[in-house]
């Protein structure tokens, strides 16, 4: 009884000593707050910056969805559209801190035609945004969902599927060109990792900078980053368990999955992308965006099945199915919250979670194209046909990404 009443002490006294200082500076905090900051006054000039995250369009009004993205409070007293001063009501006539709030503005736009918005605020400050072409905004009914969900498989699932089928064919070829055709998914993976950085730093400037604008895409790239690490870890130990004979074949799928998994990130972002351009009327829905779609994407489905092409057993199709729809479904979700409910900070962190996830990917199909010796030992990493595919990839990924413009 002695030795234990004495180890108790000993357990709890590091655990106090640590969390002294944040009782100390939660009193503090709350000390400063309650006398309302004592010996410190405001000096200068209101800082006033609002966003404009979302505009609907409909017959008569436009309504812009704003929200305050400076430190100190925003009354907006008249708003300017093309120079001329337009009646409004808002739902809040002061926005604090980081609160949205709705302008309806009754104005009599025009089908196609470019306006220019002005918000005065009460201090004279002025929050400019523009209109490039008007178009009512789509109702959101159950058809405009079907729509998007038939957008979403033209782009995304039926893509993947078709390039899915390139797997009896890469199953054939000689295992040097299987090499080959790995280097090009690291080459296809790498450009896409890119766009989705681009687009998502993009977005982040059109968004709030108070959630961290640009840092929302590198933010969601680590986190997606380290989830999959810790996916990819989750899945060697369950193939340590297995038998010796599926080894192999398990860390041909965990690829598989990985790659799928990080291109469904992708795909949710691009979704998100298309919905909203679809919404604010700059998107033009046609056969040469379609066409320009899935040549971009069908080299998606290649870089799924690649990885399990080098198996000596049939691929199952029901894993295979599974793949597809895992990368190519998110695209169908994204259409939907980026033409219903479009956030430019929550879409430059999706932007920023499919880089993420890519990258992981990248590193885990690199130790795949290394050159083998003639002992078996893992030789150069960049050896003429490794880089003869990682060039193709970029190639094909950047020549068919000309035919899309969202």
């Amino acid at each position: 009884m002695e030795a234990r009443t004495a180890t108790q002490p000993a357990l709890r006294s590091p655990w106090l000593a640590g969390l002294l200082p944040l009782a100390i500076l939660a009193a503090a905090i709350a000390l400063f707050v309650a006398l309302d900051a004592p010996g410190l006054e405001r000096n200068g000039i209101p800082i006033e910056e609002v966003s404009v995250e979302r505009t609907v369009l409909e017959p008569g009004e436009i309504t812009l969805h704003v929200r305050n993205d400076g430190p100190d409070a925003v009354s907006i007293e008249q708003v300017l559209v093309n120079d001329a001063f337009a009646s409004f009501t808002q739902d809040d006539d002061e926005l604090g801190r980081l609160d949205a709030g709705e302008l309806t503005i009754t104005f009599p736009w025009i089908e196609g035609e470019a306006y220019e918005l002005a918000l005065l605020t009460a201090t004279g400050g002025t929050v400019e945004h523009s209109i490039e072409v008007a178009t009512e905004t789509p109702d959101a009914d159950l058809g405009f969902y079907g729509l998007m969900a038939l957008i979403g498989l033209y782009v995304g699932v039926i893509p993947v599927a078709i390039g899915m089928l390139w797997l009896p064919w890469v199953r054939r070829i000689d295992a040097r060109f299987v090499q080959f055709v790995l280097a090009l998914t690291v080459g296809l993976l790498a450009f896409l990792g890119i766009d989705a950085l681009l687009e998502g730093t993009e977005l982040a400037g059109a968004g709030p900078e108070a959630f961290g604008g640009a840092a929302l895409v590198w933010v969601g790239a680590v986190v997606a980053y380290l989830a999959l690490s810790g996916v990819d870890g989750w899945l060697r130990g369950r193939r340590d368990r297995e038998a010796t004979g599926r080894a192999s074949g398990g860390v041909a799928w965990r690829l598989a999955f990985l790659v799928a998994l990080g291109i469904g990130l992708h795909n949710l972002g691009e979704g998100l992308a298309i919905g909203s351009a679809y919404a604010v009327g700059s998107l033009a829905l046609g056969a040469s965006l379609i066409v320009g779609f899935a040549l971009h994407n069908t080299t998606e489905g290649l870089a799924i099945v690649a990885p399990v092409a080098e198996g000596e057993r049939r691929p199952a199709l029901g894993r295979l199915v599974m793949l597809g729809l895992l990368a190519g479904a998110p695209a169908i979700l994204g259409t939907w919250v980026g033409a219903s409910a479009f956030d430019p900070s929550l879409a430059a962190f999706m932007f920023g979670l499919g880089a993420g996830a890519i990258a992981q990917v990248v590193v885990q199909l690199a130790p795949s194209i290394r050159e083998r010796g003639r002992d078996g030992a893992p030789g150069r990493l960049l050896h003429p046909l490794a880089v003869g595919g990682l060039m193709t990839g970029l190639a094909l990924m950047y020549v068919t990404g000309l035919l899309i413009s969202v």
